[in-house]
């Protein structure tokens, strides 16, 4: 079974604005629809389409201005070179996160700054708030503290390869999540390995990472 088989509302919503861009809705620069305006094209709500643009943003093709809207940054969606993603199953996409996620992790504990600290504790802050409430919000907040993660790594190309498969991360989320209560001492793995981080502790961040991708 694929992932795309358990589809959220949001990935349903980010597949058809991305369809939208590829056939020229808007132009590179124009000013996108208001959220209630897309909401009620495409028969969403206005958190759907809020979380939506997120991912849009998050790969690229969006970009979010606070307080002015949402601006389109290309209309040349870069996931298309990363297609496979999107057929990934549950085990392929764990496979995935070792490689890429663990590893990056490992060296995010050698070159982090203050600045990665600081940034890395209050998006887990906001994380750990929606860990019972809201999946989505959850979800959305989850994926802002494992790009930083990544981020602290100070490695471009591995910031946008996992801006990139930040979708199938957020597919698998959701798809665990939805099956199985959450578990509490899962959750603390995180706070684990931001310590193994502050700590420069390479080895211990990149076993915490490995577990918590097994478990999650």
């Amino acid at each position: 079974m694929t992932l795309l088989s358990k589809r959220s509302l949001v990935e349903q919503a980010v597949d058809q604005l991305r369809e939208r861009i590829a056939h020229g809705a808007w132009a590179v620069g124009q000013r996108l629809p208001t959220e209630p305006e897309l909401a009620t094209e495409l028969g969403i709500s206005r958190n759907t389409v809020r979380e939506a643009m997120r991912v849009l943003a998050f790969s690229g093709l969006v970009e979010v201005r606070q307080g002015d809207g949402s601006y389109l940054r290309t209309a040349v969606d870069p996931l298309r070179a990363l297609q496979a993603l999107s057929r990934c199953d549950l085990a392929q996409a764990r496979e995935a996160r070792h490689i890429l996620e663990a590893e990056a992790i490992g060296l995010a504990a050698l070159r982090r700054t203050d600045e990665d600290l600081k940034g890395l504790r209050e998006a887990l802050e906001h994380s750990s708030a929606h860990y019972h409430d809201d999946l989505e919000r959850y979800i959305s907040c989850d994926l802002v503290f494992h790009q930083r993660m990544v981020d602290a790594a100070h490695n471009p190309a591995l910031s946008e390869l996992y801006r990139y498969f930040s979708g199938v991360v957020a597919a698998t989320l959701h798809h665990n999540l939805s099956h199985a209560p959450r578990c509490q001492s899962v959750f603390d793995l995180h706070g684990q390995i931001l310590d193994a981080i502050e700590q420069r502790d390479s080895d211990t961040a990149k076993a915490l990472s490995r577990t918590l991708i097994n478990e999650s």
